[in-house]
Formats: structure tokens, C-alpha cells, sequence
């Protein structure tokens, strides 16, 4: 049996420092991880001896706060914990700068928009370069090329990620900086495009002109899993539309400006109010359609008048009205949000049309005015119009309510649509390990939930493009029915710049020749294929596809409980297509920062806190102390009281650490100067007090690896913290005296079994703790650590501390045993305390009773509590009576007599 296994450490002592402290060791240990490589991914071509994590890839044209700290802290002592398990651990960085944060981004910091009728410049220089975060308006910035723009994207994002990267190296992340990948890259890109390519020659993607969510101001699609519903103010307006001989039929709208567009009145078929009616026409107020009254089960007969106008299109129920009645399309809306600037066809009645033409072009909020005015003007408004709060539906990062527009988008089936696809997808979700286990009903409940499929297409300039070209046929019309697709050889592609096969440069938009697909891919349509990207699975080389071999499917996805409907569900549809299988086998879902009046952290609240703030003033061994604190799952309140704690908890472990090692080797002076060998055999722990101490660290060993294996990282911590604090206040200062090998209060000298015995279990423990600890604090464990191996590795390529060899020499010791020995001291400091002497005041004798589950314990201990408490004299042992009534309070010791000695004297000017 190796030593290891025996639980022999081997220490090469180095010179310790007159003084410890936390400060400066993340830059010290920073430096030395990079030189020394200690977290890069070893390429371990045996999956099984692999640990691989999907880490969620922040957006760079973000801002940083705390919930950044709070998540990733989570995820990296995983990857800490599994790398000291001897797991090759494959952790790379991405960095999210795909999508509209960051187009929104640099058209604010350089003052540009993008004009796609502009030629490439390539001697564009901006007009800004920082504005302060102020917004300019976009009739203030200056138009460029697309290319231009996606220049100015790449340049901004660069410089943003190397913030990013600062942060977490300085918070001690065990990121393979080798290993950093971007949503936007070349590889990124051929990913995204070949995994399209494949699902469109499978018909999982496809193209439709339908109508969809629209965002105004962003002018682009909104797929479901970006909605955001919101509370908006509103109007009931009580509408008459009129039977043939004049008789009305009240309907109540928040929206009256969509009237032109109404393609039928509904109501439900159970309500007996409109049975009647069902199979009947009116004529709309103002323009004199005429329009049928139709029953749908979707109708809500307590809402409003219990009958609906169904106009193409109000909202997504009326798209549902419309595909199952099958209702005429009467669009009004452009897609920015105004307006048509023609009367429609359907509208022949002259009134009609000229009242039309009053809203041409017109905002919604300026057309709803217009028509409210002429509905009251002709006696078709009832009453006057009813203020309310009404739920609508926004894009996630827009300031204005979307509205449904028809236009060709690309679609990627998600099971929206499909059930036997909905039910595959489900049964992904039992497969996948929720942490905790609680979250699972999210995912089940969203892809219950899916109405449609995934919309991945977006009318925007800085992302992955799609790799598609269209055939333009002999009269110039654009066939969108046969797009033409490149091999995948030659991915990525830019179809704005790149020819396809056949063709050349000079056909482009030209008759019998192609054009471009001008739309680019849905931002999660990139980043659900994260899996594939870090993992190399578009890239045909030898050496990718042993990576891909040896790290997918990957072991853990981390991310936030908010985006499971979004990244986790997608990432899950895309492997589950391309690959057949689950994308990770568990993910880790943390809760929200909340600020400490228990509301969420955002910057619209303006209650972020940047985390570089706390680092610097605590330490990043005390900010993470405070994130592994919280439990995943559940929301966490930004404490810095949870910082100094932590920041106690690094320190203590220094000057702990010091003393033991410092014990035989100081000199006169209390320094030590020489660098030594020295060993801690198990074998060599033969007294009751100490035994009892390894076989609680083997207990603390077991429970801290069962929650880290089950990514309970709070538990973890909460079970190693609380043992080293009792190891401190209790054992230590029970068993310094003897470890020191000094005379007792009696000048009794303990022979030198009982001090080996006593310094081998500080050395045993200490190192144990410290690798313990060192997932949760990295700097303040890898000081500690050098002091003990100088000149062998780091602390986190360590092996974990395995409890067998620990159990194995407390034979079968009872751990209570430093519990009851704890209690007996802290009676015996209670006596000077509640006398108001010093703790060094001699106690001449005491008599103490103890529970009779205690009294052997504290009788095995004895010697090492009497002089820990400075007893002189006799300290006798009773067997306490058990109480009628126990309170919280009882220890099941009590001191029943003592007598106090003199005070030490005070030394002069003192």
C-alpha cells in the first residue's frame, strides 16, 4: 500500500513568514498558475477519466456585477473539487459577443449605424470612441457599411473581454485560458453554419412566411423564449359593429386603430349570450367590412363583452383564431411599427377609405387617437374609453410592445409542432440531473407549453449568417423555394461576400443569377450549440475529433435558472437532432442576487455592485466564501457581513497553519528561518484526544465529498468550516502544550509519544483542511499549501483527502470525544470569565458533572483540558443527574465547585 493510501504525508517544510495576511496573494498566486499551467486541460484522450464543463459564456457588451461572482464561483468549485479527484478537467471560457447587446452597444460607443447600401471603407474611422454612456439618437450617428459595423463589433468586444478576463482571473477561476473561444469566430461560425446545413437536408429547418413576433424598435422577429410580458397601460373602448338592418353587436378592444385589419368577431361556442349570432355577418364601425361571427374555444366569455374582434394581427391568440378558422390576412402594421401607407383592398366603402388614409403612415398610438375620434364622432364608441392594466408582450431587451407582422423567417422544429419531437424532448429532460432536482418542472412545464416552432432567424448585421443563397429567376424574382447551399467544406461563409458554386461574383443580384440571404442566425441559435463548439465537433482534424471523443457529451452544464427555457431547452433540441443524446449528463441552476433589501439585482434598479468593488476590499477567497455559501437554485442577499467572515475564515487558516508548523523549529526569537522534512505517519497517533480528531476529520472527509459529488457545494462547506473551527478553538489549544512538549501547570512533562502524537494530528489535519478548502479559497490555501510542499505542485493538482487512512488510525475512536473535551474547557474559561480574571488565572481545583455519556470522554482527555484550562490542583469528575427539563442551553457538563488561584501579575506599564 502506497504512503498516500496509508495517509503518510511527506511535507518539505519552507521559511515562514514573520507575518500572514490575505492581501496580495491573488496576484502572487495568479502569475504563478499561468507560468506553471496548473489548470490547462491535459488532453486526456480516456473520456472516462475526463471532467468537461459547458461554462456559460458572459456577454462582453454586458456589464459585470456580482451575480457573475455568485454563479461561476458555483461552477468552479466543481471543477476544483473533480480536478483534485484526478479528473483531467476540461474548462474552457467563452465569450458571448453575438446578438443586439452588442450591436445596441457599439452604436452607442461609436456613434455609427449600419446602412446596407454603403460599400465596405476600409479607411472608416469613427466619430466616437466612448460616449459616456450616453445614447445617441440614430439620426445623429453616422451610417457605414455592414462590414465596417462588424469591424467595429469585433474591435469593442475585444477590448470589453479583456475586463472579463481580469475579473476572473483576480476572483481565481480554474479556467484553461488556452482554451477561450468566441460566439462569433471562425469556428463558432462553422459550428452554427454546418449544424443548420444538416438540419435543413434533414427538414428540421425550414423557412415560412408567417406571421411572428416583431420588435419595432430593434426591426427584427422575436422568438417565443425571448418574450417578456409586461404590465402596460391601456384603454377599454366599447366598439359597436352593426348587423345589416343597423342592430349592434358590442365588442370591447384595447387596440380600436387595428378595426381595418378585422377578420371576424368570436366568441365561445358554450356562451348562449352569441349562440345565436354564430354563422352570421356585421359590418365593421368606420369601414363597413363585412365580417362573420364565429364560436373558438380560445374565446374567454367572462373577458370584456365575451366576444372578440379577431384582426390580423392584434395578438398571438388571434394568430391561433386565424389559422383554425382559417380568416382572411388584413395586415396593416409595417414592420416599423406604422401604419401601411396605402388604403387596403378590402376596405371599399369611401367613408372607409378616407378615414384610412387619415392613419397612413401614423404610429399606433397617433392611428388609435384618429379612429377613437371617428368612432365617437359617428355613434359607434360606447361611453367613453375605460382605463386598464393590460399584460403585453415585449422582447426581453425592448422598451415597446411587439407587434405580429407576416414575413419569411427561418425555423428550427423544437417539438412546438411536433409531438412525437415534444415527447422525445421531454424525455431528455428525465434523463438530464437537475441541481436541485426541483428546477426539472421548469423545463417540463416550457416544452409543455410550446406553441410553435423555434424562430431563428433575425433581421440584424453582427452575428452568424446564414449559409444560404437564392436563385434569381429570369425576370428578376428572387426563388426563395430552392436556396442554394454550399459544402461544408467550405464553411464559414459569408453569403454577402462569398460566391456559390457555379456562379460568379458579377451574377450577384442580377436575373439568372443569385442572391444572398440577408438575414443572420437567432443569437441562441449559436450559443445553444456552446456543447459543439468548445468540444470541436465541426473540425475535421485528427487531434479535434479526439477532443470531441474525449469530452462530449459533456458532464456539466452551469448556468442561470432564467435561461433554462432558452439555453439549457435549445442546447438540449440541438444534441438531441445533431448527436442523438443529452448535450451534458447534469446541470446547475443558480437563484438570483438580491440586494439587502431582498430585491433582485439589476442595472435598470441601479442596485448592481461591481465586483471588482468587494475583491479588493475583502479578498477573492471572502467573495467566494460568500457566493459557495448559498445553496443552488435559491436566491442569495449581497452580504459583505458573509465576506468579513470568510475573510476571518482565509486568515485563520494562515496563522493556524503557522503555529502548527512552527512548533520545534522556532528560535529565540520565535522565527523560522530553515526549510525542513518532515513526516506525518497516522501510526504515530496514539492519544484518545487525537484519535478522536482524526476520526471526526474522516467523518468531515466523507460528508464534504458526498455533497460536492452531489454539487452541494454549501454543504460542503458548511460541514469543513465547522470542523475547522472547532479543530481551532478547541483542539488546538487543548493540544498545543503537549505538541510544544513543554511542563504542565503541575510539571508534569508529557513523554514523546504523547508529542508526536500531538504534532503529527496538527500537521494530519491542517494539510487535510487545507485541501478541503481549497475549492472554496484558492489564495489563502495555496500560500498555505507552499509553506507546507515547497517545491511540489500546487495545492489544486493535489489528490483529495480520502477518509479511510484517518478512520483507520482513530481506531474506532468516538469524534464526540474533542466535543466533550471543548465543553470542558469552555466551562472552565467560563469561571475566570464570570469572576472577571485573567484566562491565565490558576484554578487551584474544581469539581465538574458530566452526563454520563460524556464523562469517559472528558476523562480521556483530562490531562490535556486541565492544562489547556491552567488547573493546579485537583479536577475531579461527577456524573450529572439528567434534569427533568433540558433547555437548548444544557451541555450535559456543569461546573458544581471551583477555586480561583491569584491573577498573574500584570507586567510594568501594562
Amino acid at each position: 500500500m502506497s504512503a498516500e493510501n496509508q495517509g503518510i504525508v511527506n511535507a518539505s517544510l519552507a521559511p515562514l513568514p514573520d507575518r500572514v495576511g490575505v492581501d496580495g496573494l491573488e496576484e502572487k498566486w495568479c502569475q504563478d498558475w499561468e507560468r506553471s499551467g496548473v489548470y490547462h486541460f491535459r488532453n486526456t484522450r480516456d473520456r472516462r477519466s475526463v471532467y468537461s464543463i459547458d461554462t456559460p459564456p458572459p456577454t462582453v457588451s454586458g456589464h459585470l456585477h456580482v451575480g457573475h461572482v455568485f454563479s461561476y464561483t458555483h461552477t468552479d468549485v466543481i471543477a476544483r473539487f473533480k480536478r483534485m479527484q484526478g479528473y483531467d478537467v476540461f474548462y474552457p471560457m467563452g465569450w458571448d459577443d453575438n446578438g443586439l447587446p452588442t450591436e445596441r452597444r457599439v452604436q452607442n460607443y461609436y456613434g455609427v449605424r449600419v446602412d446596407t447600401s454603403l460599400k465596405y471603407d476600409p479607411d472608416f474611422k469613427p466619430p466616437f470612441h466612448g460616449t459616456d454612456g450616453k445614447k445617441i439618437s440614430a439620426k445623429d450617428q453616422v451610417p457605414v457599411s455592414r462590414q465596417n459595423f462588424i469591424e467595429l463589433c469585433e474591435e469593442l468586444t475585444a477590448e470589453d473581454e479583456k475586463l472579463f478576463e481580469r475579473l476572473w482571473r483576480s476572483l481565481g477561476l480554474s479556467i484553461d485560458w488556452s482554451q477561450t473561444y468566441h460566439t462569433i469566430g471562425d469556428h463558432p461560425r462553422r459550428v452554427a453554419q454546418k449544424a443548420f446545413l444538416r438540419n435543413l437536408a434533414r427538414g428540421e429547418a425550414y423557412q415560412q412566411e408567417a406571421p411572428g413576433l416583431w420588435d419595432v424598435t430593434f426591426q427584427t422577429a422575436v422568438a417565443q423564449a425571448e418574450l417578456e410580458s409586461r404590465e402596460y397601460d391601456g384603454f377599454y373602448h366599447r366598439v359597436a359593429f352593426r348587423f345589416q338592418d343597423g342592430t349592434p353587436i358590442y365588442i370591447e378592444t384595447t387596440r380600436p386603430e387595428l378595426l381595418a385589419a378585422c377578420g371576424a368577431l368570436i366568441a365561445h361556442p358554450d356562451d348562449e349570450r352569441y349562440q345565436k349570432y354564430f354563422g352570421q355577418k356585421v359590418y365593421s364601425p368606420l369601414f363597413k367590412v363585412e365580417v362573420p361571427i364565429l364560436a373558438h374555444p380560445a374565446a374567454e366569455m367572462d373577458k370584456g363583452a365575451g366576444i372578440a374582434m379577431c384582426c390580423t394581427f392584434g395578438d398571438v391568440t388571434d394568430v391561433q383564431w386565424w389559422r383554425d378558422l382559417k380568416l382572411p390576412t388584413r395586415p396593416i402594421i409595417q414592420r416599423n411599427g406604422r401604419i401601411i401607407m396605402s388604403v387596403p383592398d378590402w376596405i371599399t366603402d369611401q367613408g372607409g377609405r378616407e378615414i384610412f388614409e387619415q392613419t397612413e403612415g401614423k404610429t399606433t398610438f397617433s392611428a388609435r387617437k384618429i379612429v377613437v375620434d371617428a368612432l365617437r364622432e359617428v355613434g359607434d364608441l360606447d361611453g367613453e374609453p375605460k382605463p386598464t392594466k393590460r399584460m403585453t408582450n415585449f422582447y426581453e431587451k425592448g422598451d415597446k410592445p411587439l407587434e405580429i407582422v407576416t414575413s419569411r423567417q427561418w425555423y428550427l422544429c423544437n417539438g412546438g409542432t411536433d409531438r412525437k419531437l415534444n415527447q422525445e424532448l421531454l424525455e431528455r429532460g428525465r434523463e438530464l440531473d437537475f441541481h436541485p432536482d426541483f428546477m426539472r418542472v421548469r423545463y417540463k412545464n416550457w416544452v409543455e407549453g410550446l406553441n410553435g416552432d423555434w424562430l431563428i432567424s433575425r433581421q440584424r448585421f453582427f452575428g452568424v449568417p446564414f449559409p444560404l443563397w437564392y436563385p434569381v429567376t429570369e425576370e428578376g424574382e428572387t426563388d426563395y423555394a430552392h436556396p442554394i447551399t454550399p459544402a461544408e467544406d467550405r464553411l464559414p461563409i459569408d453569403p454577402s461576400t462569398d460566391v456559390p458554386e457555379g456562379f460568379e461574383e458579377s451574377q450577384r443580384d442580377q436575373p439568372n443569377g443569385f442572391t444572398a440571404e440577408k438575414d443572420i442566425m437567432d443569437t441562441w441559435a449559436t450559443s445553444s450549440l456552446t456543447p459543439q463548439i468548445v468540444t470541436h465537433w465541426a473540425e475535421p482534424g485528427e487531434e479535434d475529433q479526439a477532443l470531441f471523443k474525449a469530452t462530449f457529451p459533456m458532464d456539466l452544464r452551469p448556468q442561470g435558472q432564467d435561461i433554462i427555457r432558452t439555453w439549457l431547452f435549445s442546447s438540449i433540441d440541438r444534441a438531441h437532432l445533431e448527436n442523438g443524446c443529452l448535450p451534458w449528463s447534469n446541470t446547475t441552476l443558480s437563484g438570483w442576487i438580491l440586494d439587502p433589501d431582498h430585491k433582485k439585482m439589476s442595472k435598470s434598479k441601479g442596485n448592481v455592485v461591481v465586483p471588482d468593488e468587494p475583491i479588493r476590499k475583502y479578498g477573492a477567497d471572502a467573495v467566494r466564501y460568500w457566493a459557495s455559501s448559498a445553496r443552488l437554485g435559491l436566491d442569495a442577499t449581497y452580504d459583505e457581513g458573509q465576506m468579513k467572515i470568510g475573510r476571518r475564515l482565509a486568515v485563520k487558516l494562515l496563522n493556524a497553519t503557522k503555529f502548527a508548523l512552527a512548533i520545534g523549529r522556532e528560535d529565540e526569537n520565535h522565527h523560522v528561518a530553515d526549510s525542513a522534512r518532515t513526516t506525518w505517519d497516522p501510526a504515530d497517533v496514539t492519544v484518545p484526544l487525537d484519535r478522536a480528531v482524526l476520526a471526526g476529520l474522516a467523518r468531515v472527509i466523507d460528508q464534504a465529498t458526498q455533497a460536492l459529488e452531489s454539487y452541494e457545494h454549501s454543504k460542503a462547506l458548511e460541514t469543513v468550516e465547522s470542523f475547522f473551527w472547532d479543530f481551532c478553538d478547541n483542539y488546538i489549544e487543548l493540544s498545543k502544550n503537549r505538541a510544544y512538549g513543554t511542563a504542565d501547570a503541575t510539571g508534569r512533562t508529557p513523554d514523546r509519544g504523547q508529542v508526536l502524537s500531538a504534532r503529527t494530528t496538527l500537521g494530519l489535519v491542517l494539510e487535510a483542511l487545507d485541501r478541503l478548502l481549497a475549492p472554496f479559497l484558492p489564495f489563502a490555501t495555496e500560500e498555505v499549501w507552499q509553506w507546507m510542499h515547497q517545491g511540489e505542485g500546487s495545492v489544486h493538482r493535489a489528490s483529495w483527502p480520502l477518509p479511510d487512512a484517518f478512520s483507520q488510525a482513530a481506531q474506532g475512536q468516538d469524534p464526540s470525544l474533542l466535543t466533550w473535551a471543548g465543553t470542558a474547557l469552555a466551562a472552565l474559561r467560563r469561571i475566570k470569565s464570570e469572576a472577571k480574571v485573567s484566562m491565565k488565572t490558576p484554578i487551584l481545583s474544581v469539581s465538574l458533572a458530566v452526563a454520563p455519556e460524556g464523562k469517559e470522554a472528558v476523562r480521556s482527555a483530562l490531562d490535556d483540558v486541565a492544562e489547556a484550562g491552567r488547573v493546579t490542583g485537583d479536577l475531579t469528575l461527577v456524573e450529572e443527574t439528567p434534569r427533568a427539563e433540558a433547555t437548548e442551553e444544557d451541555t450535559g457538563l456543569h461546573v458544581i465547585a471551583s477555586q480561583l488561584g491569584e491573577p498573574p501579575a500584570k507586567k510594568p506599564g501594562k
